[in-house]
């Protein structure tokens, strides 16, 4: 695993900038090849006995009419494979930089695009979901498989880190219960274009969204949300994102 170089006084500088910072072969050809086996087997082993918060299917289905997975929750919390992932020492020693402190693992997670059914992503701040005060907290997200303009790549506005988490409101897209509400129009959106063992890490107030995958190539990542040890949660604003996301849930389960 490349988690960059010893200094990373200038990647630091840059994130701080702009909100987000791609890693370019974060992971080896082998390593990508572990991560999706090991993905494989949670699937088939683990998966099944899930409760429903954490486990999220597309709701499109395929012309054969299976449904793919969208989101695997916990990931860290169910096996230990990825719980020792997340808690790589390189990895901690970027993130203490990144957030301004001793680093702790959140929450790691897939995040898929299955081909031709893979669903929209609103705009939205990741702290909407996490609720941190101060916001020193960052999402590593790690591609898998390519992740291109044609399969739903993210797309990132650079520097809007720095402003006032928006309003968020119920988006009614499970597995992304939050979308910003009033967005500003003609945002300047760069896409995070990756390779498969490329990464990028975003602000966890950083504007981002991705499209639809139309395409008939995967996009799978794998992703975990790091957040420094001195962080503490709005319960105010934790609140308002629960409601939200237990109507959500709800919904989907009655259907």
């Amino acid at each position: 695993m490349n988690a960059g170089p010893e200094d990373l006084s200038a990647q630091k500088r840059q994130y701080d900038e702009d909100g987000f910072l791609v890693f370019r072969s974060l992971l080896s050809p082998g390593e990508i090849a572990e991560v999706k086996a090991e993905l494989q087997r949670y699937e088939r082993e683990i998966a099944p006995s899930l409760p429903p918060t954490d486990i999220v299917w597309e709701k499109e289905p395929l012309p054969d009419g299976s449904r793919r997975v969208r989101n695997l929750w916990r990931l860290d919390k169910h096996d230990g494979y990825f719980a020792a992932f997340a808690n790589r020492p390189e990895i901690l020693r970027m993130a203490a930089v990144m957030v301004n402190g001793e680093a702790e693992v959140a929450g790691a997670e897939t995040f898929s695009k299955p081909a031709l059914v893979g669903s929209v992503v609103p705009h939205h701040q990741d702290n909407a979901y996490f609720n941190l005060v101060p916001p020193d907290c960052f999402t590593l997200w790690i591609a898998l498989d390519p992740s291109t303009i044609e399969n739903g790549c993210v797309y990132y506005v650079p520097g809007s880190h720095n402003g006032q988490r928006l309003p968020h409101v119920a988006s009614g897209v499970l597995g992304n219960s939050m979308k910003a509400d009033q967005v500003p129009a003609n945002l300047n959106e760069v896409p995070a274009v990756l390779a498969p063992g490329d990464a990028v890490i975003h602000h966890c107030m950083a504007l981002h969204r991705s499209e639809p995958n139309r395409s008939t190539q995967s996009r799978l990542a794998l992703v975990i949300v790091y957040r420094a040890k001195h962080c503490k949660v709005d319960p105010e604003a934790a609140q308002y994102y629960r409601n939200i996301a237990s109507a959500l849930q709800a919904a989907n389960v009655s259907q």
